[in-house]
């Protein structure tokens, strides 16, 4: 229980470190933020594949593939329902927001912004607690480390908006710790799901599995290619690289 409680805070706290660096260097380039972006998916799509669909599979139950493959789709889909209530980043970017005069328009258009992280953040953080119910504990912690590095860019990008908009640094740091509290949540949300039932696992992991697939088919990878960079490219690659060298490893 230890781990898993270090792990969500570390989870969480990765959008708290990602604002102090959007408070300390508010003029990062995109391309950089973009190459981290990248690299935390090429993780993420690991930790989702090998981590979370491949163990909801019973290789002596070939039917379990099904069940394997509704979990993934309900996971994809209870993400584009949310995408379509409560857009997300590549929906709502921070140079939309800045564009705005300074009024209650501007203000609200930047709690939105935040309020979509926010939600977005939770089945993030449930996929980060069902990683332990396949006993595996360093490879639950690897998940929630791809998971955690794409949350550094995220944290970044929240804060310029919002002191843009006027809001006291206090404040700012206050409503951006936010959106990496509900992560926490969603960590102790998924971990104790399946530690109450096993019969829920497989479909629980691949659930899992389908959201952080989602979360990087159709906004990491979208997000990090606007200007076409190839360095983008590589970073996924190696991001991807050190995960499954880490899966093969420490797994």
């Amino acid at each position: 229980m230890n781990i898993v409680l270090l792990t969500a805070l570390g989870v969480g706290g990765a959008t708290v470190i990602g604002s102090v660096i959007g408070f300390a260097f508010k003029k990062l380039s995109h391309r950089f933020s973009d190459i981290i972006l990248s690299f935390a998916a090429g993780v993420m799509l690991c930790a989702a594949v090998f981590g979370l669909v491949l163990p909801s599979i019973d290789e002596n139950n070939a039917s379990s593939v099904f069940v394997s493959i509704a979990g993934i789709a309900c996971g994809a889909l209870l993400l584009n329902i949310m995408d379509k209530l409560v857009p997300h980043l590549h929906r709502i970017s921070g140079n939309d927001i800045e564009s705005h005069g300074e009024n209650n328009e501007k203000l609200g258009k930047v709690l939105l912004f935040v309020m979509a992280i926010a939600i977005h953040n939770l089945p993030e953080g449930i996929a980060a607690g069902v990683g332990f119910g396949t006993g595996n504990t360093a490879e639950a912690i690897t998940i929630a480390g791809g998971i955690a590095l794409q949350n550094i860019p995220e944290g970044m990008v929240i804060i310029a908006p919002m002191l843009a908009v006027g809001m006291s640094k206090k404040r700012t740091f206050l409503v951006a710790s936010f959106t990496g509290i509900v992560e926490v949540l969603g960590t102790f949300l998924g971990y104790f799901a399946v530690s109450v039932s096993s019969v829920i696992l497989p479909f629980a992991l691949s659930f899992a599995g389908g959201t952080m697939l989602y979360v990087i088919s159709d906004e990491m990878i979208p997000e990090t290619h606007h200007e076409g960079s190839r360095g983008v490219t590589w970073a996924l690659l190696i991001g991807f690289s050190l995960m499954l060298i880490m899966d093969v490893y420490l797994g």
